[in-house]
């Protein structure tokens, strides 16, 4: 009875509103209503005149009622279909758009949003240029908010054919471009876009390469301007995650010239801007695509991150020491680093003395990149491989245990639960688990549930705990009763508490 009342009230109150002359006390009471009604409930009551007229509403000068009128749209919008939105509210949407407030910008967009996702209701938005042209000139908004809709919205666009077809095959390039020369930060935007459009597949990197966007990409990159190659990398990186983004970069010339440029590096004392990105642009073409070839043909990569390491710059050594996990990460990446022998050997102790003694964030990089260089998944666990990962952690400190069970009982969660992350990543490695065995008191750690003081703690010592039971050598090495402990401990899950008994004494307040 409750609901039904609620939903009249809500009904009679969008009757009364949705007139030009309404006073702002009945916006106020409307908005109130249809909070506390289902969007569903009110929609058998809802006419697309009394949306119109809530649209036309925006168009006044005063503030509190633009800001009445986006809420109660925001709910009532919600009982709509896409198809129905796009049908009949076009032109109110596409106004919205270019809306002076912010507020109704976002409106607009957000419900394009929900239309382009449809698929029902996409081939309207592409059959109507004005309303993607209105998006497209969104992307040049101060709000970065409505960019990054009008921008997700446009992608998703181009991810059918005759969305690429309308975006770059028509007058709409046009506007692009006009929209690209706003300002550097919305150029970058475009370049986001396009990028993020010729991720999806090879057909839809011809189209934006034929549209000559991406060559100017490229031109920004490779020229001289130091600022802008560190921003356009970052861009170039993301295409090279595609198999037909790295075919078309090495096709064009790009990958040379980018190695060329670290070469050059050596030279330009402004290097430090670019160089990272160009150093994390190799680790993450390695390990998408082969370590041992990109290593191999671009040797300059390798060279360079080890300068970097082996530097006295914080920062090039955290670009460093993460590109070293990144290409790590791997079994082909860990053989790479193996064949410099004690040159990564002598690398590892610098970086084993960063996680203990750098700034806080270096030191996280440091036991993230520490991981992932040691870890190595059960079926590619042979002998070799096994010494290798031993000697590498032997190489960090002298007593490397020790050292990151020390970290691990310091009281800043994030180193804690790094060191941790280390020893979960050797958990399942035989040698590590003796090792563990033979450190005083180190299994009582593990399953000391006391020693972690927030979820995120316990999640890292859970997760270590999993490791060590999921172990195929865990029983024989550790021993029925610390198996036992370790299992008991799994089946409890991360946040179990012991319960405490009390007996109650006849007389005891």
């Amino acid at each position: 009875m409750a609901e039904a009342a609620a939903e009249a009230a809500a009904a009679a109150l969008l009757e009364r509103t949705c007139r030009p002359e309404a006073p702002s006390e009945e916006l106020r009471a409307l908005r109130l209503a249809v909070q506390a009604v289902p969007p569903a409930a009110l929609r058998p009551r809802l006419r697309d005149t009394h949306l119109a007229a809530l649209f036309g509403l925006l168009s006044a000068g005063d503030q509190e009622q633009v800001s009445a009128c986006v809420a109660i749209l925001e709910r009532l919008l919600q009982a709509l279909e896409p198809p129905h939105l796009v049908r009949h509210l076009r032109e109110e949407l596409q106004k919205g758009l270019v809306h002076p407030d912010d507020s109704v910008k976002i409106l607009a967009i957000s419900q394009i949003g929900r239309i382009v996702e449809n698929p029902d209701a996409i081939r309207e938005i592409i059959d109507s240029p004005e309303l993607l042209r209105q998006i497209i000139y969104c992307i040049g908004g101060e709000k970065i908010a409505v960019a990054k809709e009008a921008i997700k919205s446009l992608s998703r666009v181009a991810q059918t054919q005759d969305g690429l077809e309308v975006l770059f095959a028509s007058s709409l390039l046009s506007d692009l471009r006009n929209v690209m020369a706003t300002n550097d930060i919305v150029r970058y935007r475009v370049y986001e876009l396009v990028v993020e459009i010729s991720s999806v597949s090879a057909d839809s990197l011809n189209y934006c390469a034929n549209s000559g966007l991406i060559s100017e990409l490229i031109g920004e990159l490779t020229g001289d301007d130091v600022l802008v190659r560190a921003t356009c990398i970052e861009m170039v990186t993301s295409l090279a995650y595609t198999a037909h983004g790295r075919q078309y970069l090495a096709q064009q010339g790009v990958i040379d010239k980018i190695s060329n440029i670290i070469i050059g590096a050596e030279s330009d004392p402004f290097s430090g801007f670019y160089l990272p990105g160009f150093v994390k642009f190799f680790g993450n073409l390695a390990v998408v695509d082969s370590p041992q070839q990109i290593c191999e043909r671009y040797p300059v990569f390798v060279e360079k991150v080890f300068e970097m390491a082996e530097s006295h710059d914080p920062t090039m050594i955290g670009v460093a020491v993460d590109t070293l996990g990144i290409l790590g990460s791997n079994v082909e990446g860990k053989q790479v680093l193996q064949k410099t022998r004690s040159r990564f050997q002598n690398l590892l102790s610098r970086i084993g003395h960063q996680a203990k003694n750098a700034p806080t964030e270096l030191r996280l990089r440091c036991l993230d990149a520490i991981s992932s260089l040691l870890y190595l998944p059960p079926d590619q666990q042979t002998e070799d491989l096994l010494r290798m990962t031993e000697s590498w952690f032997a190489s960090l400190s002298s007593q490397p245990l020790e050292l990151f069970r020390s970290i691990s009982t310091q009281p800043f969660p994030d180193l804690h639960c790094g060191a941790l992350r280390v020893f979960t990543a050797i958990a399942n490695q035989p040698w590590a688990q003796k090792l563990m065995l033979n450190s005083p008191g180190f299994v009582e750690y593990i399953v000391d549930r006391s020693v972690e003081p927030d979820k995120a703690s316990k999640d890292a010592k859970y997760e270590l705990v999993k490791a060590l039971v999921n172990s195929k050598t865990i029983a024989e090495i550790f021993g029925n009763q610390y198996y036992l402990r370790l299992r008991a401990y799994l089946h409890e899950g991360p946040y179990y508490v012991k319960a405490v008994s009390t007996t109650a004494v006849e007389g005891a307040e």
